[in-house]
């Protein structure tokens, strides 16, 4: 498309830039591209040369692929290393150079409470007691032979997001401040099926799960939910999971903060209470303004973030792909929406891939960018109705003294020079 053609094209439907989400449909990306540098391309295209690597043959087949070293530094962030608790801390996703909803196994987010157990399969022992009517154990191989079902689900850190409770924007990436959330295919054996196989006992209420690392860590999930769409998983993306993410098996339990899908899962033992783990008490409960502690709040709510542009880039005067992802743990995304003046009008967001229920969405909008400031936020609507909160509406809920579950909406704010930070409105 020729640019007057273009910006004819061009239809506003909110303020500061925003265009209609039709103009990005009817281009694609390279009609948004030849807006932002015509005659950089024309002249590229009129001087074609074979490069180097056109002219001999490289490498042949390899026992196991890896990234081109040209884009070596799309990295997960591992932070800095505690020495006061050896082996815990998190490594997050690279959001803001990732494309699609599926997030590459490598570059998965971590979290980790003693590191990460060498574990051979061979050894390694799956036991369910407790209230059933017969204690099981099962081997890596054994639960091999079960067939298996595959779930493309998001899995998110409870305390993803946690800095933007502060009272003072923190400063960093879409990676550094929102990283703790990933999107995969997962593959196991419906928990329900190895818990009847067991049978359970009419007065069991409650799940205890607990993991072969150091920590022992453990947490208690109610029976109907593990009953319902639980996963003891083995595969991540069609293939083993990886040490990092609980090899040989992990629980995955869909929707909910992702510390009880309790990795080099070892034990389930069934019960009529909770086990009150270390976990579950001095850890991933919520803080509430009076200070007592909310336990429990499981699922993951309705959530929106803008990847790009986003914290840490510049940007020129110009027409962008404003993008982002967004999820629910209550199901699908059924609406996002994007605003350039900081909530005070909205454009609906195409919502370019969804997998099913509770996974990543991609969603993107068309903006000119003009070299004024802009207040970039989305706002996401799930299946259930639920609108993402402000800032303020989520820390009149729950305090100050929060710091798991954030959710609201956050805004990136670009200023006359083209550079974009963390802000709140």
């Amino acid at each position: 498309m020729t640019i007057d053609k273009l910006e004819t094209a061009e239809e506003s439907v909110a303020g500061n830039g925003l265009l209609s989400r039709r103009l990005l449909l009817g281009l694609g990306i390279s009609g948004t591209a030849a807006a932002l540098s015509p005659n950089l391309l024309a002249a590229e295209a009129s001087r074609f040369n074979i490069p180097s690597w056109s002219k001999q043959p490289g490498p042949g087949p390899s026992a196991y692929g890896q990234p081109s070293p040209f884009v070596a530094d799309i990295q997960r962030d591992p932070g800095r290393a505690n020495p006061l608790y050896p082996g815990g801390g998190a490594s997050r996703t690279p959001l803001h150079a990732l494309r699609g909803t599926l997030t590459p196994n490598g570059l998965h987010f971590e979290r980790h409470h003693a590191g990460v157990p060498a574990i051979d399969p061979a050894e390694h022992k799956l036991i369910i007691n407790g209230l059933v009517d017969r204690a099981l154990a099962f081997s890596y191989d054994d639960l091999l032979r079960y067939p298996m079902v595959s779930r493309i689900q998001f899995l998110e850190c409870s305390g993803n997001s946690g800095a933007l409770f502060g009272a003072t924007p923190p400063q960093g990436t879409a990676q550094s401040i929102n990283g703790l959330v990933s999107c995969a295919e997962w593959t196991g054996i419906p928990l329900s099926v190895l818990l009847n196989e067991a049978g359970i006992d009419p007065t069991a209420r409650w799940l205890s799960c607990v993991g072969a690392d150091a920590a022992s860590m453990g947490r208690s999930i109610p029976l109907d939910k593990a009953l319902d769409d639980v996963l003891v998983a083995l595969f991540q993306n069609g293939e083993p999971l990886r040490p990092e993410q609980g090899f040989p098996l992990r629980l995955f339990v869909p929707g909910w903060e992702g510390n009880v899908s309790v990795k080099w899962l070892t034990q389930l033992k069934l019960a009529r209470e909770p086990s009150q783990f270390r976990d579950e008490t001095s850890k991933y409960t919520d803080t509430l303004a009076d200070r007592k502690s909310l336990q429990f709040s499981f699922p993951m709510g309705v959530k929106s973030i803008i990847t790009s542009p986003s914290g840490k880039m510049q940007l020129q005067p110009g027409l962008y792909q404003i993008e982002g992802l967004a999820w629910s743990g209550a199901g699908r995304i059924a609406k996002v929406e994007v605003s350039a003046d900081g909530g005070a009008s909205w454009a609906p967001a195409h919502i370019d891939a969804q997998s099913g229920d509770k996974s990543l969405a991609r969603f993107r909008v068309p903006w000119r960018y003009s070299g004024a400031p802009a207040q970039l936020i989305s706002r996401a609507t799930d299946s259930e109705g639920k609108l993402q909160p402000t800032r303020d509406a989520l820390l009149a809920e729950v305090g100050s003294l929060a710091f798991y579950h954030f959710n609201a909406q956050q805004c990136w704010a670009v200023d006359n020079k083209g550079e974009v930070s963390n802000a709140y409105v």
